[in-house]
């Protein structure tokens, strides 16, 4: 770990005026921290924002979901307002991580995180991520864990995140606050595929910071679930995940939202799949058929070919949980 100064602030301007010069800000640390242990992160400052009043899950004014960007990832799992609007955020945040993790991680942190590729993590492997113009080592190396949809030919990586993949299906929205004010970014916005520039991750502008993360009101009654496939149960990232929320009424689905994990290099939006299922009647053979959809557009890899029909297979999956058959 390279050395660097600390620096804790108590609102949210003074973190913004700190932020602005350069430090990177740190509420539970369990990414960064571990990047900085591994020299991939090299930040000369970090700003802890823990104090900071971002911990409450209100309900909107228009009937949708705001969350603080420093709950914790158990507490916003617990919340009864977040189990009872929008289950399927529970759901993706029940199958993140270690209870440990879950209780010291926050939400903006979380979908604030690299990627868990093995190769970016490895300081002597070629990657464009960290260090623009060497290469990408998982283009030919082993690439199991990679991601099918929204790669380049300078980036193959996935994006770790489980909730993330819940808010990109529920269409939310990013809250930040800079040294130019607040400003509202949609979430499918705030990811960026890698494209030509791997190395820039994220819609954020130098010293903003994320203070919420909100969820639009949706049409009830609104089902929601999320399912992640994985290697093992406990503590594992996903090869393949689905989050699903159906807005179902007189037998005819009104609303479909539906997004995938561990198969794009952002959380991926289907909305193939939702156009689908629009106007129809829930059926085994519609679940099948919109599935179907769900893999248009992917390039798989030497290693993981198999993610095409896996994807598939858990979209269906979710979709018959979430919607049934009546």
């Amino acid at each position: 770990m390279y050395p660097f100064s600390y620096t804790r602030v108590s609102d949210t301007r003074e973190a913004v005026t700190a932020g602005r010069h350069g430090g990177r800000y740190i509420a539970g640390g369990t990414t960064l921290v571990d990047l900085m242990r591994e020299t991939v992160e090299r930040p000369g400052t970090l700003i802890d924002i823990s104090s900071l009043p971002l911990r409450e899950v209100t309900v909107t004014e228009r009937g949708g979901l705001r969350i603080g960007a420093l709950v914790t990832m158990a507490e916003a799992a617990a919340n009864p307002k977040v189990r009872t609007l929008y289950p399927v955020v529970s759901q993706a945040l029940e199958l993140s991580a270690s209870a440990q993790l879950r209780n010291m991680a926050t939400i903006g942190g979380n979908i604030m995180q690299r990627t868990r590729c093995t190769y970016f993590r490895d300081v002597t492997a070629d990657c464009n991520k960290r260090e623009p113009g060497s290469g990408c080592a998982a283009l030919h190396g082993f690439n199991r864990m990679h991601a099918i949809l929204g790669t380049s030919d300078a980036c193959v990586a996935t994006h770790a995140s489980d909730v993330a993949v819940a808010f990109a299906a529920l269409e939310a929205s990013v809250h930040l606050l800079g040294p130019d004010g607040e400003r509202r970014v949609p979430f499918a916005d705030f990811l960026l595929k890698p494209g030509a520039t791997p190395n820039l991750e994220h819609d954020i502008h130098k010293g903003e910071l994320i203070t919420a993360v909100e969820i639009p009101a949706l049409p009830r009654p609104l089902k929601s679930g999320y399912l992640k496939v994985r290697d093992r149960q406990s503590y594992e990232f996903a090869l393949t995940s689905a989050a699903v929320a159906l807005h179902i009424r007189h037998g005819v689905i009104r609303e479909a939202k539906v997004a995938a994990g561990g198969v794009g290099t952002v959380p991926w939006k289907l909305p193939a799949v939702e156009r689908h299922l629009i106007g129809e009647r829930p059926s085994e053979s519609l679940w099948a058929a919109a599935a179907e959809q769900a893999g248009q557009g992917s390039r798989p890899l030497e290693h993981n070919r198999f993610k095409a029909e896996l994807l598939k297979r858990t979209v269906e999956r979710q979709l018959r949980v979430v919607g049934g058959t009546k």
